[in-house]
């Protein structure tokens, strides 16, 4: 790569084709603003600089990229064409740097193409596409040699001119020192009234300097994203090359058309995931864990061997290895699962720690809580943690059974192997190995009637009760 190699990124676009109150340029993209995507990649070139042209109201761009101190800033006031953007940052940029101009509604380009311009010996080289519907693009325009003579835009084209398939898409590489000399030729003497970047070209060649083209194979790379239905269009290809370049890296996807994998996620050896399972960063799947159909999965780290069972849902959950969740099955921030826990059907589990072994099969709430090894906690068990004002702590120790329907009112403790009978509402300590029950007194009515339906008048139907109030 050049040195000295300064990064423009064309960012000042209204995007009012999008139709929403978010500016285009954060708009999400596997999770990440699409001008993040943009900058990530830039840096990957290891720039001296990176420069963003935005518009006018930049400060949710500003505050997205606040500890990013290695960036720039301009200001495109008035939005008179692509060279006039360029120009705004010019101030800022060495005089004999190599400049990179790419576009922040371009977010996924790849490095390895970007670093193919920037390898060239040229002056000036420009990244092409061919498409067979070219409507939209500039033109590349090149002489009986095969040589470039110019990019034309669609506007200001002849019909044989639009013919062209081989298309600009608007990335380009100037040469060191060339960029000031270059934009001073610019005019706005075209249909639009514009300072078109791309006219910068065809003075390379009046002045005898050296233009070359890259053809990128893949027109998806390098599609810009105005709409959302563009927006929608780019995710899924960011998702399928995400995608494929984990299948490569030994993580089994059973269908790589329905997956979503947001933020920054990593997995180890034979890990599976399978079809609609939506995962935002940062996350982390240990070797041979499996991620059943239709989970959601945040911010985790999911342990070797551990399961999530189909239409689970984990948020800033922790699992050590082994562990089963799920089916249905709802981790909340703070849950702590050590080796080989289980929470089944139904169970919501929040800022507890179950220790090794530990196992709620179905239907239960267990928040606030710190709970032991081996503890088994029957159906329908919850933990009343809240007292409508502060929250407050369970605890059960090694050991401990829980019967099922048991309500837990915390602040409590159920000592080692102590046994909650079922259907106990527990308020205070059980010892160690003794049996807490807490139920009202059963009472049995012999011989008594149910109750049956009575008229009162034709049409009406009532339903009495033998049962008086009080009795």
């Amino acid at each position: 790569m050049k040195n000295e190699l300064e990064i423009c990124v064309l960012a000042a676009g209204k995007g009012t084709r999008m139709k929403t109150t978010t500016p285009k340029m954060l708009q999400p993209i596997a999770g990440r603003p699409m001008i993040e995507h943009v900058v990530a990649v830039a840096k990957q070139l290891e720039p001296t600089a990176i420069h963003l042209i935005v518009g006018e109201d930049a400060s949710p761009m500003q505050a997205l990229f606040a500890e990013q101190t290695d960036l720039t800033w301009a200001e495109q006031r008035e939005q008179l064409g692509t060279g006039h953007a360029v120009m705004q940052a010019l101030p800022n940029i060495k005089a004999d740097s190599a400049t990179l101009i790419l576009l922040g509604d371009v977010p996924l380009i790849r490095a390895e193409t970007l670093a193919q311009l920037t390898v060239s010996h040229a002056d000036i080289v420009v990244l092409t596409i061919n498409l067979e519907v070219p409507t939209g693009y500039g033109r590349i325009t090149r002489d009986a040699q095969g040589r470039v003579t110019g990019i034309v835009e669609e506007k200001d084209a002849t019909p044989a001119e639009r013919d062209i398939k081989e298309v600009n898409s608007g990335l380009f590489y100037i040469g060191p020192g060339l960029l000031p000399g270059l934009l001073a030729k610019l005019t706005n003497d075209n249909r639009q009234g514009e300072f078109y970047l791309t006219d910068i070209v065809a003075h390379a060649v009046q002045q005898g300097l050296s233009v070359e083209t890259v053809n990128v194979a893949d027109a998806e790379e390098v599609g810009g994203v105005n709409d959302l239905a563009q927006l929608a269009a780019a995710e899924r290809y960011f998702q399928r090359r995400q995608a494929e370049a984990l299948m490569r890296a030994g993580v089994r996807i059973i269908d790589p058309a329905r997956i979503d994998i947001r933020g920054a996620v990593t997995f180890g050896m034979d890990v599976i995931v399978d079809v609609n399972a939506v995962i935002e960063g940062p996350c982390h799947f240990a070797g041979s864990s499996v991620i059943e159909p239709h989970c959601v999965i945040k911010q985790c780290r999911i342990g070797a061997g551990s399961v999530i069972k189909a239409h689970s849902n984990l948020e800033g959950a922790t699992l050590a290895e082994g562990c089963q969740v799920g089916p249905y099955a709802r981790l909340r921030p703070g849950a702590d699962l050590r080796d080989g826990v289980s929470i089944g059907n139904f169970v919501e589990v929040k800022k507890t720690v179950m220790g090794p072994g530990s196992k709620a099969s179905h239907l239960s709430y267990l928040g606030d809580a710190s709970i032991g090894a081996e503890v088994n906690i029957g159906a329908g068990t919850i933990t009343c943690n809240y007292d409508g004002v502060n929250k407050w702590q369970t605890v059960l120790e090694d050991g401990v059974f829980i019967g099922s329907n048991t309500a837990l009112v915390a602040p409590v403790t159920v000592e080692k192997d102590a046994t909650v009978g079922a259907g106990s509402t527990i308020t205070g300590q059980v010892p160690q190995a003794a049996l807490g029950v807490a139920r009202g007194k059963q009472r049995n009515i012999e011989g008594w009637p149910r109750p049956e339906k009575i008229t009162d008048a034709p049409g009406l139907v009532k339903k009495q009760s033998p049962i008086k109030d009080g009795a």
